[in-house]
C-alpha cells in the first residue's frame, strides 16, 4: 500500500512539474510576442552589416553588432529619454535610452556621443557615431534591449531579434528601415540615399561641407586611367567608401590606394577607380582568425599577411582579405 501511494505522489509530482514548464514555456512565449508587438515600430540603428548575434560567446553576447564605415550615424530606435551618456572600459562611449513601452536600449562602443543624460530623443535621433572604443575589436555598434532597466548582470536582456525582426550574420542593415531583407549592398546605398537626405543637415559638420564642396576638377586629377583588370565608379548621393568597397568586393584601403585618396571623404559625381573583384578574396566573419581562415583558404598565415599587407595578426569583421 505505501508503495502504491509513493508512486502516486510520484506521478503527481512530475505532472506537476510538465505542467510548470508547459506554463513557463507559454508565459515566455506570450511574453515575446507581447514584445515583438510593443517595438513593431522601431527603426534599425545603424547601417552596416550584421557581424554577431545576441547569446554567441558561450552566451554572454547580449546584444547584436553592426559592423560599419567609421563614424556611421548611430540612431534612437524609438523616443524616449537618455538614461546614462558616459565612457567606460568596455562599453567605450554608451549611450541608454528608456523607452515608453518600458524597455532600455543600449548603444556602445561609439566614437562620439551627442546627447546627454537625461535629454529627450525622437526616433530617429542621431545619438552618436559608429566607434571602436571600450572593449572593441573592430568599428561596429553593440546594440542591446532589456526589460525594465538594464543590470550589470544583464538578467533582464532581451534578444535584439525579438524587437527589430529576424536578422543573420552577413545581412545588411539599413538604418532607419522598420524591418530587414536580404537585399544587396548596392539595394542599400540606394535606400540610404533617402536617409541621407532626410538628415544630411545633422550629420555634417562645417568641415565636412567645406571637404564637399571642394573642386571636383581637382579631386579627378588624382583618379589613375583604368586598366584592363579595374573599372570606374561615379559616386552616387549617399554612397560611401564601405558601401563601394562591400558592393564591389574590395576594401576601403583598396579603393583609397587605387585613388590616391587623402581620406575617407567622397561626395556624388566624384569619379573612382575600382580594382576588379577577384575570386580569391575572403570576407573576415566574426570568430574567424588568421589561422582558420588559412585552413578555409589554403592560404599560409604568412601568405596571407604579405598578401594584405598585415603587420600582425589582428583582423576585423568584414575586412575583406586577399588569399591565394
Amino acid at each position: 500500500m505505501q508503495d502504491y501511494i509513493k508512486r502516486l505522489l510520484i506521478v503527481g509530482l512530475m505532472a506537476l512539474c510538465i505542467s510548470l514548464l508547459f506554463l513557463g514555456g507559454k508565459h515566455s512565449q506570450a511574453e515575446m510576442l507581447d514584445i515583438a508587438d510593443l517595438t513593431s515600430h522601431w527603426v534599425w540603428p545603424a547601417e552596416g552589416v550584421i557581424t554577431d548575434l545576441y547569446g554567441t560567446r558561450h552566451g554572454h553576447h547580449k546584444g547584436l553588432d553592426i559592423a560599419g564605415e567609421f563614424k556611421t550615424p548611430v540612431h534612437t530606435v524609438d523616443k524616449g529619454v537618455v538614461t546614462k551618456s558616459y565612457y567606460s572600459g568596455s562599453y567605450g562611449h554608451v549611450v541608454f535610452i528608456k523607452h515608453e513601452n518600458n524597455l532600455e536600449t543600449v548603444y556602445a562602443h561609439l566614437n562620439k556621443r551627442n546627447v546627454k543624460e537625461g535629454q529627450v530623443v525622437k526616433q530617429g535621433d542621431i545619438i552618436g557615431l559608429m566607434g571602436n572604443t571600450g572593449d572593441s575589436s573592430g568599428v561596429h555598434l553593440h546594440f542591446e534591449v532589456h526589460k525594465e532597466k538594464w543590470t550589470y548582470g544583464k538578467e533582464n536582456a532581451l534578444d535584439p531579434v525579438a524587437t527589430l525582426g529576424e536578422a543573420a550574420v552577413g545581412q545588411p542593415v539599413i538604418s532607419l528601415a522598420k524591418s530587414i531583407d536580404p537585399v544587396s549592398m548596392e539595394t542599400v546605398a540606394k535606400l540610404r540615399m533617402a536617409d541621407d537626405a532626410e538628415i544630411g543637415e545633422h550629420t555634417h559638420s562645417q568641415k565636412d561641407e567645406q571637404i564637399e564642396k571642394q573642386d571636383k576638377s581637382q579631386i579627378a586629377k588624382n583618379v589613375p586611367a583604368a586598366n584592363d583588370e579595374s573599372r570606374k565608379h561615379t559616386v552616387q548621393n549617399g554612397e560611401t567608401l564601405w558601401s563601394i568597397a562591400a558592393k564591389y568586393k574590395t576594401s576601403i584601403e583598396a579603393i583609397t590606394h587605387m585613388n590616391n585618396l587623402k581620406n575617407d571623404h567622397i561626395a556624388a559625381g566624384d569619379i573612382l577607380v575600382i580594382e576588379a573583384a577577384l575570386e580569391n578574396r575572403y570576407i573576415v566573419a566574426a570568430g574567424d582568425t588568421l589561422h582558420s581562415i588559412a585552413v578555409k583558404t589554403k592560404t599560409p598565415v604568412q601568405e596571407l599577411k604579405a598578401l594584405n599587407h598585415l603587420a600582425s595578426d589582428v583582423i576585423q569583421p568584414q575586412q575583406i582579405l586577399i588569399t591565394r
